[in-house]
C-alpha cells in the first residue's frame, strides 16, 4: 500500500508542475512594441509616424506613462491616427495605478472593460489579471489587453523569470537588480541600478518595480 501510494504521488508531482502557470508580471507583446525601447527603425515602421515624430518621441524618452505620450502625438496627430498607433505602440499601465482615461487608450477596450480592470484592484499578480479578465473575454483578446499592462515586480522577492518580463532587461541587468536585495528604499534602487545605466534607464526601469 506504501509502496503504491509513493508510486501515485510520483505520478503526480510532474503533473503539477506542468500545470504551474508560466511566471510573468509584464504582458507579452502581441502586436504592440514598448514606445520607451522601440528603436529609430521601428518608429519609423509605424503608421502616422514622420521623421519629426520619431525624433520627438526618441527626445522625450522615457515616458513616465501613456499620458505623455499621448499629449505629445496630439499636436501632429488627430484621434482616430492616434488610435491606429495604438494598435502597435504604447506604455504599458500599472495596473494598480492606472487611471481610467488611461485604460481607454487601449484600443478597443472602452468603459465597461475598463471597469473590469478597475474591479479587481489591487492586482498582485499578472496571473490574477489574467484569470479576472478571462471571465469576459476569449482567449485571443484577453491577449491582447494583457499585452498593454503590467503588475509592479517586488525587488526583494520577484523570480528571475518575473524579471526578465520587464521590457529590454537581460541577465546582466537582472543579476544587478538581485545583488542588492534586500532593498529597504527606491532611492536605494535608483542609486545602485545608477551605477550601470543613466538616470533616463533608471527612470524607464522603476516604472515596473516596487518594495512593498
Amino acid at each position: 500500500m506504501i509502496f503504491l501510494r509513493l508510486v501515485q504521488a510520483a505520478i503526480m508531482i510532474p503533473a503539477l508542475f506542468a500545470a504551474a502557470p508560466a511566471l510573468a508580471q509584464v504582458g507579452k507583446s502581441v502586436t504592440i512594441v514598448d514606445a520607451n525601447i522601440a528603436s529609430d527603425k521601428e518608429l519609423a515602421a509605424m503608421p502616422h509616424l514622420n521623421a519629426a515624430l520619431v525624433k520627438a518621441i526618441l527626445d522625450a524618452r522615457p515616458f513616465p506613462s501613456i499620458t505623455e505620450l499621448d499629449a505629445l502625438l496630439s499636436k501632429s496627430l488627430k484621434r482616430e491616427q492616434i488610435a491606429e498607433l495604438y494598435g502597435r505602440l504604447f506604455v504599458h499601465l500599472n495596473l494598480n495605478t492606472a487611471t481610467r482615461e488611461q485604460i481607454l487608450l487601449i484600443p478597443n477596450a472602452g468603459p465597461r472593460m475598463a471597469h473590469e480592470f478597475e474591479e479587481y484592484r489591487p492586482y498582485k499578480a499578472l496571473a490574477q489579471f489574467h484569470r479576472e479578465i478571462d471571465k469576459y473575454v476569449d482567449d485571443k483578446e484577453l491577449a491582447r489587453l494583457e499585452q498593454y499592462v503590467f503588475v509592479p515586480i517586488n525587488l526583494n522577492t520577484a523570480s528571475d523569470a518575473d524579471i526578465l518580463t520587464v521590457p529590454g532587461l537581460g541577465n546582466r541587468m537582472l543579476h544587478e537588480f538581485k545583488e542588492y536585495r534586500p532593498y529597504k528604499a527606491i532611492e536605494q534602487f535608483r542609486r545602485e541600478i545608477g551605477k550601470y545605466v543613466d538616470n533616463r534607464e533608471v527612470a524607464r526601469l522603476e516604472r515596473y518595480v516596487t518594495i512593498n
